[in-house]
């Protein structure tokens, strides 16, 4: 470990991570961002962003990841990889352990985001991002206007995802393993009386037909009470089983719900229990998970750290 002690660690460079190093930057506090093994977060394999405030044709999202990379570092912010295994908050200035190297650091901000749950069917993989299979009804829903979808899930999520495309696709199929949803009885019934969305029970995916890194073409399922399996006729595939918050680092120093998830104090969304560490974006935001909401969380990291520093070294 070198002696250099950073004002400033940023963890992460998603939205949330690179606003930050934004607003870090602009304070004249060098900030440096880590990357991890996905640098520029999920935006970056989605193939267009319509909104995000300020593009009204709207942007790629590694365009928009790129730009605002680039903001960041014209503002004196420097990137170096690594994933971060552990941190240190017993004395101050913190350690953060990465696996080759520890680095010191005055304050952290935390935005390692969120990874998706899978099911791990071939095809997937091969057409996640822009191809057909997508996470979020929300990003990429406008993009299967009069096309047939279909939702993988059984709770509020998926129920959601279902109803929210039912603004845009002609049909949607909503695909659970059970004969009935675990969804709360309110957003089960809504899914499930809808006059768009059809449900498919007892069913697992099987595979994601389709030219690899082309587009989807459909959706292989089977009942499992028949072995029976069939091809559902959808463009665009929309997983909704859930997150797994990438927060197991950090436990010892921010408090966690029992999904992972950080939980904000009762004075901020971005402060933990832990003096000079705050959270920001998907990891500690598991309701909206939107690229807006997780910049503005970003922002006020950063505002929060520049003021405790401030505070810190004049007292």
């Amino acid at each position: 470990m070198s002696d250099k002690v950073e004002n400033v660690v940023i963890v992460g460079t998603g939205c949330a991570g690179l606003t930050a190093a934004i607003y870090t930057g602009r304070a004249n506090l060098n900030p440096l961002v880590l990357e991890g093994v996905m640098p520029g977060g999920q935006l970056t394999t989605t193939s267009e962003v319509e909104n995000f405030p300020g593009f009204p044709e709207g942007i790629d999202g590694y365009q928009l990841m790129q730009n605002l990379r680039k903001q960041a570092e014209k503002f004196g912010t420097r990137y170096e990889s690594g994933s971060v295994v552990g941190v240190d908050t017993s004395s101050w200035p913190y350690t953060l352990q990465l696996a080759d190297r520890a680095i010191k650091a005055k304050t952290i901000i935390v935005a390692t985001g969120a990874s998706p749950r899978l099911t791990g069917v071939p095809g997937e993989k091969e057409l996640y991002g822009g191809k057909g299979v997508t996470t979020c009804a929300t990003c990429d829903g406008a993009f299967y206007r009069n096309m047939e979808v279909a939702v993988i899930g059984g709770g509020d999520s998926a129920a959601e995802e279902a109803l929210f495309l039912t603004r845009f696709a002609s049909k949607v199929y909503l695909v659970h393993r059970r004969d009935s949803l675990r969804a709360s009885k309110i957003m089960a019934d809504r899914a499930t009386s809808h006059p768009k969305i059809q449900m498919v029970w007892d069913s697992v995916p099987v595979s994601v037909e389709g030219v690899p890194e082309d587009s989807v073409s459909g959706l292989k399922v089977k009942n499992l009470k028949t072995n029976a399996e069939s091809v559902l006729p959808v463009k665009g595939v929309f997983v909704a089983i859930g997150h797994i918050p990438n927060t197991a680092p950090f436990k010892s120093a921010a408090d966690t719900d029992e999904e992972g998830y950080f939980v904000p104090t009762a004075h901020s969304q971005v402060k933990t229990k832990t003096a000079g560490l705050y959270v920001a974006g998907d990891c500690a935001d598991h309701h909206y998970r939107q690229a807006i909401t997780a910049a503005g969380m970003g922002c006020q990291a950063a505002i929060e750290a520049e003021r405790w520093l401030a505070e810190k070294e004049s007292a």
